[in-house]
């Protein structure tokens, strides 16, 4: 099995020849020396071997990335992961890694689908756990992740911008009315957003949560009894322990497009004209685009498979999917992804 790979199978197949990895494993290590760096092995020890420091040089990690962690492998597909000065996650990939998942951005859809429900599950558990507890807490930020599809959020970007997500949104930015939430704040590139969620067991967590000592929304009290805030990693992590290391929060996003575009054009009827099928798909893309925050451009490049605005245009979509309120849409709607 690959590396870090915790059980799961990777979430597309790895080009020949590469393996796949996951920062969570043990790596190397690069600390300052002089004007320059040295890397350390797992074990502490000097990394000396000229083609692994070829290696390691060959990929640029910008000298202001912390907590840096470098593949072991040559073949690694993920070679190096920092921190950018703004706290965000970066990486840097193998080349053939980074071909491959260019050719196709949406091939996590079918394996995220069927990993969904092992999340959804887990969820559902930790809700109905006592007290502010972390795995409850979590469960309840990612039952907001999916219904909302509020950005995840980071410390440093809202520190430094003053532009928040889910994990960093302060009691301020909430208004609690009966089984009602309303999140009002403003997120990514200085966009405000006003969302809503009607959940009674919801509203009930996010209560608690709210009557905690402190400005931030999202925290949970420890084994000791310490107040802890929820961070971005927290809810990847929780999210990569119930569905695979290949998922993270942002693949909600991907997923809600296209199911969202899905449903939108199911319910039309079928284009009468490429003319025809150009209005009706933009006016979906506008639709699923307010509902991501994006803009119609980066929605419909970004967030909508291809393959559902072409089985619209040609006609194909209303007769090869049920109704878009049945059960068995999302499950059909992958089906369909995988076979056009």
């Amino acid at each position: 099995m690959a590396d870090g790979s915790h059980g799961f199978d990777p979430v597309v197949e790895v080009p020949q020849g590469l393996s796949w990895c996951s920062d969570d494993n043990p790596g190397l290590t690069r600390r300052r020396a002089g004007k320059g760096w040295s890397y350390r092995d797992a074990e502490g020890r000097p990394v000396k071997d000229p083609k692994v420091l070829d290696r390691i040089r060959a990929l640029a990690i910008p000298p202001a990335w912390t907590d840096v962690w470098i593949c072991p492998k040559a073949n690694g597909h993920i070679q190096a992961t920092g921190r950018d000065l703004k706290g965000r996650k970066q990486y840097r990939y193998h080349n053939d890694w980074s071909t491959a998942r260019s050719e196709n951005k949406f091939d996590k859809l079918p394996a995220f689908s069927r990993a969904l429900p092992r999340l959804r599950a887990q969820v559902e558990h930790d809700l109905g756990l006592r007290g502010p507890v972390k795995a409850k807490v979590l469960a309840t930020a990612v039952r907001l992740l999916e219904i909302t599809l509020i950005r995840v959020g980071n410390a440093t970007y809202a520190r430094q911008n003053r532009s928040y997500g889910l994990t960093t949104l302060n009691k301020r930015h909430l208004e609690v009315d009966g089984a009602a939430l309303t999140f009002e704040f403003r997120g990514k590139s200085g966009k405000d957003h006003r969302v809503s969620v009607r959940d009674r067991r919801l509203a009930r967590v996010v209560r608690t949560l709210e009557e905690l000592p402190g400005r931030q929304l999202f925290k949970y009290r420890d084994a000791e009894g310490h107040l802890c805030p929820v961070t971005s990693d927290d809810v990847n992590a929780y999210i990569r322990a119930a569905m695979g290391d290949q998922f993270s929060a942002k693949d909600f996003r991907t997923w809600a497009g296209t199911v969202s575009a899905a449903r939108a054009l199911r319910e039309m009827e079928p284009p009468t004209s490429p003319t025809d099928a150009k209005r009706k798909i933009t006016v979906c893309v506008k639709a699923v685009a307010g509902l991501l925050g994006n803009t119609p451009t980066v929605c419909r490049t970004s967030y909508v498979h291809p393959k559902v605005m072409a089985l619209f245009e040609s006609g194909a979509l209303k007769t090869a999917l049920p109704g878009p309120d049945a059960k068995g849409f999302e499950t059909a709607l992958i089906r369909l992804l995988k076979t056009s």
